[in-house]
């Protein structure tokens, strides 16, 4: 049986344990952070095959990678090139995928530049945090004023040096677009949801769709175009197991952000043979 070292949340490791059991693998936490560590001892004293995924933590990401020696499903460059939200935008509109309109901010910026990135748009505004996950640190400006108090509010933060990358996205807000999160394997779509906030959150005025934040995800038939734009994601970033955030608003569709640490769902959320390609994966990982 191949082991495999799972570097991501419990709630996906209880997901996946049994699946990958029944193929062959056996799937085993592997505890990277608040932890100490010498350096001249073995993480753990399990031998294993792979890991899944690499790190959140880059810096315990390298530990761990050094110390276990082993190859990676999404190694350090892939989660990288997905985080970078900026970055990951800019590879998918060269390539033609749609994107959201988006103006990539190297904070701390001049207020003429400020106001520039946001007079290309029609207010309101969403103004993201380029690195961050689960919606943590997005907001709506609605006119210049709050649009540059939010972006004093990011360079106050910033002074305190409590983030590694300082820099963050404007872009275009599509009212009353449907959220989905679309998952590719090795290049093949395998099932989607869709987030949704519950009426009276919405009625209340909140409109971030992260299931951190109270959201519910749901089951769907993707669309045919819709799958392919993800696959197409997932082929241009070259990323073997990936989330893509599909936004639609009428006949438009956007690729919106990519995860690829991304959670894993009910298994009755995902098309048959969900864990028979995430196996195969692994195993291919491990012959590389």
């Amino acid at each position: 049986m191949l082991r495999l070292a799972v570097a991501t949340n419990a709630e996906t490791l209880e997901r996946i344990r049994d699946p990958l059991a029944e193929r062959g693998i056996e799937a085993i936490h592997l505890p990277t952070t608040e932890r100490a560590q010498p350096l001249s001892e073995p993480l753990v004293e399990e031998r294993f095959d792979a890991g899944f995924v690499y790190p959140s933590r880059l810096m315990e990401g390298g530990v761990a990678d050094a110390l276990l020696d082993v190859p990676w499903v999404n190694g350090r460059e892939a989660i990288l090139r997905s985080r970078n939200k900026a970055g990951a935008l800019a590879r998918l509109g060269r390539a033609g995928i749609p994107t959201p309109e988006s103006v990539y901010v190297s904070n701390p910026a001049a207020e003429s530049e400020l106001r520039a990135a946001f007079e290309r748009f029609e207010p309101p505004v969403v103004v993201k945090p380029n690195s961050t996950t689960r919606g943590v640190g997005i907001a709506k400006a609605h006119d210049l004023d709050s649009f540059l108090g939010l972006c004093d509010y990011l360079s106050v933060i910033h002074d305190f040096r409590v983030a590694d990358d300082r820099s963050f996205l404007v872009q275009e807000y599509l009212p009353e677009a449907r959220d989905f999160r679309a998952m590719v394997i090795d290049g093949e779509y395998v099932g989607a949801v869709e987030r949704r906030l519950p009426d009276d959150d919405r009625a209340a005025g909140r409109w971030k769709h992260n299931v951190h934040r109270g959201a519910v995800a749901t089951g769907v038939e993707l669309a045919d175009e819709h799958r392919r734009l993800a696959e197409a994601t997932a082929r241009e970033l070259d990323i073997d197991w990936l989330g893509v955030d599909v936004l639609v608003a009428g006949d438009r569709a956007v690729v919106n952000e990519t995860n690829a640490r991304p959670t894993v769902d009910a298994e009755t959320k995902y098309e048959a043979g969900f864990y028979d390609r995430l196996a195969a994966l692994i195993r291919r990982t491990v012959d590389l």
